[in-house]
């Protein structure tokens, strides 16, 4: 009888818990996105992701390397060119090349793209403009800016 009292108390708390780790939408793997800051500058985009990686793991990325915690970035970011400059435990620094279309004379256009994760907090910078997000999963529209 206790043991099928046991059983039954974790079913049901594991039953609770499943509704909660599918709600946390900007979680990727054992990566948990906080923010997100997409810098442009002319043709280009300096992108500088800030995350929290699962404590279980930290160790094992810390000793196998951060090549996998480096793919997992890109995945999320959702971009097929980018390169990656810096990758820590926290932090990472992406540079894309030719994102925005370049219509001359200092004008560019920076289309609306889909992200895999939702993002909590997204800044996107233009030499004219800040724009703030909030829990997306894409950049909406586009934006226009120009080269100072």
């Amino acid at each position: 009888m206790r043991i099928s009292a046991i059983a039954i108390l974790v079913f049901l708390v594991t039953g609770m818990a499943v509704p909660v780790l599918a709600a946390n939408t900007e979680r990727y793997s054992y990566i948990s996105i906080q923010d997100m800051t997409i810098n442009l500058e002319k043709d280009h985009a300096i992108i500088k992701v800030n995350y929290t990686i699962d404590q279980g793991t930290q160790l094992i990325v810390f000793l196998l390397g951060k090549q996998d915690l480096r793919n997992k970035i890109l995945k999320v970011l959702n971009y097929e060119d980018a390169t990656v400059r810096n990758v820590d435990m926290d932090h990472a620094e992406i540079v894309i090349n030719d994102i925005s279309y370049d219509y001359g004379r200092g004008i560019y256009w920076f289309p609306d793209h889909q992200f895999n994760v939702a993002i909590p907090e997204m800044r996107v910078i233009t030499p004219q403009v800040t724009r703030i997000y909030t829990n997306r999963t894409n950049f909406p529209d586009g934006i226009g800016y120009f080269d100072p």
